[in-house]
């Protein structure tokens, strides 16, 4: 026989009738279905919450919120259909208590990635979260991605040079060298005399876009590395790694130069709506990192 149980939330009214913005829960464990990778379910957390309009109610019905999340997440593939309807779902099931909804997911994306030159290939994750808001019948949607990258610093660059520049005046003192003699020196412990300075960098990036979409994420931080121009590397043999130095040789940057190249990349796609990114240069020289921070709109995104 099925017992009467206590139902505080329903049964009791609150003490001082006021309305509450959010109430919800943080950190719920939830398998995600991608298009990307429909063979297999990813790990993610979710944040659910919902208003809580009802002024004197005592509480929401906190167990509908999970159990919506859990059947319809874990069940179907992620769409922004599918979101829409769990975020409506999620404000009926508070039958009248609720006005809007919050959903935000986090998780890892892994990518599997060839090597520069080699026929090697690894795997690398990159962090990516996904906020929608369901208010007033509309959903709004934010995307956000971490994207890691090298950068080496031009003036750190063009230093090296000019020590390398030195070092030959100074080893050949006649004015007419041998090829030879100059590639044995260059190639030797001797030919080493400075090296530009370069470091582990990232992008954050928060986008809206066009009709909410949710967009392919393996193409579009594919996309966003080719941008930058200097992606970092899973696997990597000697021609891999003599690759890259090539490729940072060529994408000399100083955190300005690779945020203009993301706010050219987001201001001609016609999808982003909205964005809000800040590069991040962690020196190598200093103990301290480089920072640029842009946003598109001017209502507060920023802060987001």
């Amino acid at each position: 026989m099925k017992l009467q149980l206590p139902d505080i939330a329903s049964g009791q009214r609150a003490g001082a009738a006021l309305p509450l913005k959010w109430v919800g829960m943080e950190g719920i464990a939830i398998p995600l279905n991608l298009i990307e990778q429909p063979s297999s379910s990813i790990a993610a957390k979710a944040d659910v919450f919902v208003s809580l309009d009802e002024a004197d109610a005592k509480g929401i019905h906190m167990s509908r919120l999970y159990l919506r999340v859990k059947d319809i997440l874990a069940r179907e593939q992620l769409s922004v259909g599918v979101l829409a309807a769990l975020l409506k779902e999620l404000v009926e099931s508070q039958q009248g208590l609720s006005l809007a909804a919050r959903l935000q997911l986090a998780f890892e994306l892994t990518i599997r990635k060839p090597a520069l030159l080699s026929d090697q290939f690894g795997y690398q994750t990159y962090p990516v979260s996904i906020r929608c808001e369901y208010i007033n019948e509309q959903m709004n949607m934010e995307l956000s991605l971490t994207i890691p990258y090298s950068s080496t610093c031009p003036c750190s660059a063009a230093l090296s040079r000019q020590a390398m520049s030195d070092a030959i005046t100074s080893q050949f003192s006649q004015d007419l060298i041998s090829k030879e003699q100059l590639l044995d020196w260059v190639t030797s412990q001797q030919g080493s005399v400075a090296t530009p300075h370069s470091q582990r960098s990232y992008a954050y990036l928060k986008l809206r876009l066009q009709n909410n979409a949710l967009p392919n994420l393996e193409t579009l931080i594919k996309n966003l590395e080719e941008v930058i121009g200097t992606p970092v590397q899973t696997a990597v043999k000697r021609e891999d790694e003599q690759a890259f130095a090539k490729l940072n040789a060529e994408n000399l940057m100083f955190c300005e130069d690779a945020a203009r190249r993301l706010k050219l990349a987001l201001e001609n796609n016609g999808q982003v709506i909205d964005y809000w990114f800040k590069v991040e240069h962690q020196e190598s020289l200093h103990a301290h990192n480089a920072v640029v921070i842009d946003h598109k709109s001017s209502h507060g995104y920023e802060k987001l």
